[in-house]
């Protein structure tokens, strides 16, 4: 019996710190880096970090619903970035930063709606989450370097002050929807 997958873009921060912890999740089978939410076509990493292409900066997940649903991916997305920080994340500052659901259909866009509001009415933030859903328009992939970033420079200053602290935060918070 053939697999069942589908798609989900999001965008909190860099999207190497993304990348790493959705590559740990069971029932994700793929995860590209890129850009979306933006007006300007097929743009480059320099320009997106420039802040004026309207992009952020996303990952592109590619999973099995049967596995690990959309609402799971999103209960994950909002542990482990901060959504109450307007074009920024920590040090990451600009629009390509901005906290981001890119819904492929109606459903997810429900789905994303019902789950924002549980986490404004949680008090798990302080200030209210600030996570701009929309419709994905285009993604496009990021550069071939900036695929697979911290499997490939976990040893890199960033890769252990930011993202090793979010994958230990997943780890510890999401221990059952963990990779075997």
């Amino acid at each position: 019996m053939p697999t069942t997958t589908t798609q989900a873009t999001l965008g909190g921060g860099c999207f190497w710190c993304l990348e790493a912890v959705y590559q740990e999740v069971a029932g994700v089978q793929r995860v590209v880096s890129g850009y979306a939410g933006g007006h300007v076509e097929d743009p480059s990493y320099r320009a997106v970090c420039q802040g004026t292409t309207g992009h952020a900066e996303v990952v592109q997940i590619t999973y099995d619903p049967e596995v690990i649903t959309f609402r799971e991916l999103l209960e994950i997305f909002f542990v482990i970035h901060d959504p109450t920080q307007r074009n920024r994340q920590g040090n990451d500052v600009g629009p390509q930063y901005r906290s981001i659901i890119l819904y492929h259909n109606d459903e997810q866009k429900a789905i994303a709606k019902e789950v924002m509001e549980e986490v404004n009415a949680s008090g798990a933030y302080d200030a209210p989450i600030v996570t701009e859903l929309t419709r994905l328009d285009t993604f496009y992939p990021a550069e071939t370097t900036h695929q697979d970033y911290y499997q490939n420079n976990a040893w890199q200053p960033y890769c252990q002050v930011v993202i090793k602290p979010k994958l230990r935060k997943f780890r510890e918070t999401f221990t059952a929807k963990q990779k075997a």
